[in-house]
């Protein structure tokens, strides 16, 4: 069980012990989304190993365009290596069945095949000395991420958990470095906005990043569109409501464009993982509770 302990420490202390533990590595290869965390692992690691290190970004129709030119524009900004991967997880059909467990399908197709890249031989980056890091940090501890136990079983590194840092902290790193990403919203894949049971399909995928990028061209800055079949179910911030009624028609008629045949606004808000909700109904929290569903 890691240690949840918060510690208020200053950037700077946040740095040195980030450094510090990099330091201790021959070479690093970052599971790199662009994300905030992730964005900041490849930084650092970059600034204290050098080239001796890679974000691999893994690339499938469940990154939306935009979040993928974010991702590579922040590594070639910053000088990072960086090496694109076919994560392939569209073909597994745990993964598509879209069952509780799907993010640990997931991540397992994400470490196996960093794995396979890792060990490459004619790979100018393949170091099978390099371990592989990803961006978990403390306050993930405490919501439901399957995609943990398939780091686990890899035997993924954690620098984050490692040195006790939460997402403020991660965050005001971010802002001591001047980075971009210091005030990103969390952004999760597009397979995360399609109700458990519903397959994952490119279609579906294309419905929701079509949505969700014509709403962040109206100004709304956090938000989800989830999918539940015929229905879109629009999260946004309660502040945001007066401006989706504003846009209410042209949301509705580009949203039915995009295919779906009913348009809603949720009026609980944006919740991160509300989707979850019904996997804590039904109980559904481990993948092996779903592997033998048919």
């Amino acid at each position: 069980m890691q240690e949840t302990q918060k510690q208020n420490l200053a950037p700077e202390a946040w740095v040195a012990k980030l450094k510090a533990y990099f330091s201790g590595h021959e070479g690093a290869i970052i599971a790199y989304s662009g994300g905030v965390d992730s964005a900041l692992l490849a930084y650092v690691a970059h600034l204290t190993l050098g080239n001796n290190m890679l974000a691999a970004l893994a690339d499938s129709p469940s990154l939306s365009r935009r979040e993928y030119r974010h991702a590579v524009a922040f590594a070639k900004d910053h000088d990072i290596p960086l090496q694109i991967i076919d994560t392939r997880e569209m073909q597994n059909p745990f993964y598509a069945a879209n069952q509780g467990d799907r993010c640990y399908h997931c991540k397992k197709a994400l470490f196996e095949r960093i794995e396979e890249l890792r060990m490459q031989p004619n790979n100018p980056f393949s170091n099978s000395s390099w371990p592989i890091f990803y961006g978990v940090n403390l306050d993930d501890l405490g919501d439901y991420r399957p995609g943990m136990q398939a780091a686990d079983e890899a035997a993924i590194q954690a620098p984050y958990l490692k040195v006790k840092m939460d997402k403020n902290a991660i965050r005001a790193v971010c802002s001591f470095f001047g980075l971009e990403v210091a005030d990103k919203p969390a952004m999760p894949c597009m397979a995360s906005r399609i109700a458990y049971g519903q397959e994952v399909s490119v279609e579906k995928l294309k419905q929701v990043e079509a949505a969700e990028d014509f709403l962040s061209g109206l100004g709304f800055k956090v938000l989800r569109v989830r999918h539940h079949g015929d229905t879109a179910r629009i999260e946004i911030a309660p502040e945001d409501f007066e401006l989706a009624m504003q846009h209410r028609e042209t949301i509705s008629q580009k949203l039915h464009g995009f295919g779906f045949l009913y348009v809603t606004l949720d009026l609980d808000g944006f919740k991160s993982g509300s989707l979850n909700a019904a996997l804590k109904k039904t109980k559904k929290f481990h993948h092996k509770d779903t592997k033998n569903t048919k």
